[in-house]
């Protein structure tokens, strides 16, 4: 039977380390930093820790629309996203994720940008 990228990860307690540390280099970072501004962080990193574990085969799920309601009022610039890609992937990098792994996470993140982009 194949494992899901969430299962050979840890399941989600490295999912969660790894949007810990995401969201590390997003409050450092000068591009993505502003987007967070007053943003209650701990519930941030609850609901995105959802989000990837779903996307690497989790038990959770978002439909498109979700994105795109909870992303619109943002005015998320297509810069925005390049750099919060960059920035996730780093921080599965730095998680010992294997390439495969974070090539077909990055993947499922990329397919959506048309649903987080608003600017």
């Amino acid at each position: 039977m194949n494992q899901t990228i969430f299962e050979r990860c840890g399941g989600f307690s490295t999912v969660r380390k790894v949007v810990s540390t995401f969201y590390d280099y997003v409050l450092e970072d000068v591009v993505m930093a502003p987007y967070f501004e007053g943003v209650d962080m701990r519930r941030q990193i609850d609901h995105q820790s959802k989000f990837i574990s779903a996307v690497m085969g989790g038990p959770a799920s978002y439909s498109d629309d979700h994105l795109k309601r909870v992303h619109a009022r943002l005015g998320i610039d297509p810069e925005a996203f390049v750099v919060m890609a960059s920035l996730l992937q780093e921080a599965m990098e730095d998680h010992d994720m294997a390439a495969t792994d974070v090539d077909a996470v990055m993947h499922e993140i990329v397919i959506r940008e048309h649903l987080v982009v608003s600017a």
